[in-house]
C-alpha cells in the first residue's frame, strides 16, 4: 500500500498548473462573473436538484404510510422501490452541505453507516429516541431504513411484514424515519426559496467564507469524504491496514445496490464540475468553465480535461466491480483497492490541483492521513 500511495503521490506532482489572469489573486479572471456562476448553480442545479430529491421523499413517504396501513408483500415491494429511488436522488445533493443543509446535520442523518441494527431494535422496544440527538445517526436515515425493510431481523419477505403487521412500534419507527427524512428537505427547500438563494448568489467574494469557495471545498470534500473512502475505501481496508468490512458497504442489507449508489455519486460530481443543468444536457458557468477562464493545465493539456479523463476512468473501474461490495470485498478485494486508486487520483486532481488553480483553500479537516 505505501508502494502504491508513493506512486499516486509522484502522479500528482507531475501535474503542473499555468494560470493567466488580469486579477493578482488568478480566481477573478476578465470576463468571469462570479455572480452569474452562483445565479447558474443555485438555480440550475442546486434548487433543481433539491427539488427532485424532496419528491422522491414525498413519494417515500406516501408509500410508508400506504404500507403502514396495510403491511403487505406487495407494499414493501413498493416501499423499497421508493426508497432506492429516493436513495439514489439524495447522492446527487451531497456536495451542497451549505446553509440550512449543515445547520441541520442533512448528511450525517440522511447517510451515517453502517445501520447500528441494535440500536435501531433498542429504539423500536424502548419507544424513547430523539433522532435529533448525534448518537442516532446511525440508527435513521437511508441505512436505517435498508436495516428495516430489507432486513428487519426476519429471513424472508413475510417474516419482515409479520414484524410490521404486529407491532405498531416498529411501525411508528418507519414513520418517523421517513419523516425526519421529510422534514429536512422541506426546511432545506423552504431555506432556498425563502430567501437564502438571495443570500447565496449575494456572497461572491473572494473569501475563505465566500460561496465560491464553500461549494467547491463541499464539491472536494463530498468527493473525498463522502464517496471514495465510506463507499470504497473504508470497506475494502485502505484505513485498516488491510483488515477489510464487507458489512460496512453502503446499503449492506439490501447488499446489490452498492455499485448503483457509488455510480450515481460519482455522475453527481462530475456533472457538478462541469456545470451541468440538473435533468438536462445544457451547461453553464461551473468550475470546469472556471479553470478554462483562468487557462489552468496540466500534463500540457487543460486542467479540466485532465479531469473530466479522470472520471471516465473511475467509471470504468467502477463497471469492474460486482453490484454487492460486500462480495466484491470477500471474493476479490483487489478490484475494490485498484477502484480506490482511481478515485484517489481524483482527490488529487481536484483537492491540489484543481484548488491550487483557482487560489482556493481546503477550509475542512483532512484526517485520515492520506
Amino acid at each position: 500500500m505505501k508502494k502504491v500511495l508513493l506512486a499516486i503521490s509522484c502522479m500528482a506532482l507531475v501535474i503542473t498548473i499555468a494560470c493567466s489572469s488580469n486579477d493578482s489573486d488568478g480566481t477573478t479572471p476578465a470576463g468571469y462573473d462570479r455572480t452569474a456562476l452562483l445565479t447558474s448553480w443555485a438555480d440550475n442545479i442546486i434548487l433543481p436538484t433539491f427539488i427532485d430529491y424532496q419528491a422522491k421523499v414525498n413519494t417515500l413517504s406516501q408509500k410508508a404510510a400506504a404500507f403502514n396501513a396495510a403491511p403487505d408483500t406487495n407494499g414493501l415491494t413498493e416501499l423499497r422501490a421508493a426508497w432506492l429511488d429516493a436513495y439514489k436522488a439524495f447522492q446527487h445533493t451531497g456536495i451542497f452541505d451549505i446553509g440550512k443543509a449543515t445547520t441541520l446535520f442533512y448528511i450525517e442523518s440522511t447517510n451515517t453507516y453502517p445501520a447500528d441494527a441494535s440500536g435501531i431494535e433498542a429504539n423500536i422496544t424502548s419507544g424513547t429516541y430523539n433522532l435529533q440527538q448525534y448518537n442516532q445517526f446511525p440508527k435513521q436515515g437511508y441505512p436505517g431504513l435498508d436495516y428495516l425493510i430489507n432486513d428487519g431481523g426476519a429471513d424472508t419477505d413475510n417474516g419482515i411484514v409479520a414484524g410490521f403487521s404486529t407491532t405498531a412500534a416498529r411501525r411508528q419507527y418507519l414513520t418517523d424515519l421517513v419523516a425526519r427524512l421529510k422534514q429536512t428537505i422541506d426546511a432545506i427547500v423552504a431555506d432556498w426559496n425563502g430567501g437564502y438563494r438571495d443570500t447565496f448568489i449575494a456572497n461572491n467574494g473572494n473569501s475563505v467564507s465566500s460561496a465560491v469557495n464553500q461549494i467547491t471545498n463541499n464539491f472536494v470534500k463530498n468527493f473525498e469524504k463522502d464517496v471514495r473512502a465510506p463507499k470504497v475505501g473504508i470497506p475494502a481496508g485502505i484505513f485498516s491496514n488491510g483488515q477489510t468490512y464487507p458489512g460496512n458497504v453502503e446499503a449492506y442489507y439490501k447488499n446489490d445496490v452498492s455499485k448503483l449508489l457509488l455510480t450515481e455519486a460519482v455522475q453527481a460530481s462530475q456533472d457538478f464540475f462541469n456545470g451541468k443543468y440538473f435533468g438536462s444536457t445544457t451547461t453553464g458557468p461551473g468550475l470546469k468553465a472556471y479553470l478554462d477562464a483562468i487557462n489552468a493545465t496540466g500534463n500540457g493539456q487543460p486542467l479540466s480535461t485532465v479531469i473530466n479523463n479522470q472520471y471516465a476512468a473511475c467509471f470504468t473501474s467502477i463497471n469492474t466491480l460486482n453490484n454487492s461490495f460486500s462480495q466484491q470485498v470477500t471474493n476479490d478485494n483487489s478490484k475494490m483497492l485498484a477502484t480506490y486508486n482511481v478515485l484517489q487520483l481524483q482527490v488529487q486532481n481536484i483537492k491540489v490541483s484543481m484548488l491550487q488553480a483557482l487560489s482556493i483553500p481546503i477550509d475542512y479537516v483532512d484526517g485520515d492521513g492520506d
